[in-house]
């Protein structure tokens, strides 16, 4: 089989040609019919984080070693599966749950596998969905799709779970007054329908490309604010409809800039939930947060059962999909290129 692989971090992915794996124990092969392509890509492309003060976080030191063929966002055809897999339905197009813990731990028992310590994802520990095969560790993972196009669903394991997991953590918030959505990319474009979707009282986007604001506006965004703009912060929280500011602020980006912006443009008792891993630092003097008082949260994607939840919403016609642009597998390293530098609108999805 082909995949394309990272096999020297900043250099382009390279096609390797594999012998098509065999499921052992409870394993299950996945035929590849649409893998996503995100900003975590990117970074494991790169080869590290950003921390912010010239520090850097290598992929190394969380234990990810090269070569590693990426993409978390997999949809596919089960072909087979192993001797434990127990009662497995091949020909099943499914997307695939990629946030797989060791299954031992508390926040594995807990069903939190996606912050397990020792995590064992697809696309970052594991193989991943750049490839015409992936296999799957267990068939729990496999998330039946009942008809819904394996292009347009491939981005519910990333894109869809990661914007549903934050904006749960809002609670009722999201429906007293709008969600300031920082970051108008396939993950924001996402929070707009998951929003809809929840009975949320809609998103105010703010992003610094203007043909994203405007996708934006076509998804359904209440108002779409620049966030280069000197007064983004007062055009946020006249937007949100009050002179007290944002009451639940969700950042898809986490760098400086944005982090900062949330801050500022959040009411007293504000809720900011950071997804985005951009990178940077803040500096907040401690009194601040309960003075005013601040609630300011990390979200990593999201569990299976929210995975679960959110295919269900498609399936039902509450969710539509994010816009999605398709590319050959053979144009990954093309793909990689436009993401990294900001020319992309929604998501890429390579088809194998």
């Amino acid at each position: 089989m082909r995949c394309f692989c990272v096999t020297g971090h900043g250099q382009p992915l390279e096609l390797i040609h594999q012998d098509i794996p065999q499921p052992q124990g409870t394993e299950v092969l996945v035929r590849v019919k649409a893998a996503g392509l995100c900003h975590s890509d990117l970074h494991i492309w790169e080869g590290y984080y950003d921390l912010g003060g010239g520090k850097k976080l290598s992929l190394a030191d969380r234990g990810i070693k090269l070569p590693l063929t990426p993409s978390h966002e997999i949809s596919g055809e089960v072909v087979s599966a192993g001797p434990d897999a127990g009662p497995v339905q091949t020909g099943m197009i499914a997307v695939v749950h990629p946030w797989i813990g060791c299954g031992a731990c508390p926040a594995c028992l807990r069903g939190e596998e996606n912050i397990c310590v020792r995590p064992q994802s697809l696309g970052v520990m594991r193989a991943g969905g750049f490839a015409e095969y992936v296999i799957v560790p267990h068939p729990r993972y496999l998330v039946d799709l009942g008809g819904l196009d394996p292009v347009k669903a491939a981005p519910l394991a990333c894109a869809g779970v990661t914007t549903y997991s934050a904006i749960k953590k809002f609670g009722d918030r999201i429906h007293e007054t709008p969600v300031v959505v920082i970051g108008a990319g396939g993950l924001g474009l996402m929070a707009i329908e998951v929003i809809k979707a929840l009975g949320g009282k809609g998103a105010i986007v703010v992003d610094i490309d203007a043909d994203k604001r405007e996708a934006a506006l076509k998804e359904g965004a209440l108002a779409a604010i620049d966030a280069r703009a000197p007064d983004a912060a007062t055009q946020i929280v006249e937007a949100v409809g009050g002179a007290c500011g944002a009451r639940a602020v969700l950042d898809l980006v986490g760098s400086t800039s944005t982090v900062s912006l949330a801050l500022d443009s959040c009411a007293r008792g504000g809720h900011v939930v950071i997804v985005g891993l951009m990178g940077g630092d803040i500096t907040l003097a401690s009194p601040i947060i309960p003075m005013r008082p601040l609630r300011i949260e990390g979200s990593y994607v999201g569990t299976l059962a929210e995975l679960r939840e959110l295919v269900a919403l498609m399936r039902d016609g509450k969710i539509r999909p994010a816009p999605v642009t398709t590319r050959p597998l053979d144009e990954v390293n093309d793909a990689l290129r436009a993401l990294q530098q900001g020319r992309v609108v929604g998501r890429q999805v390579l088809i194998p």
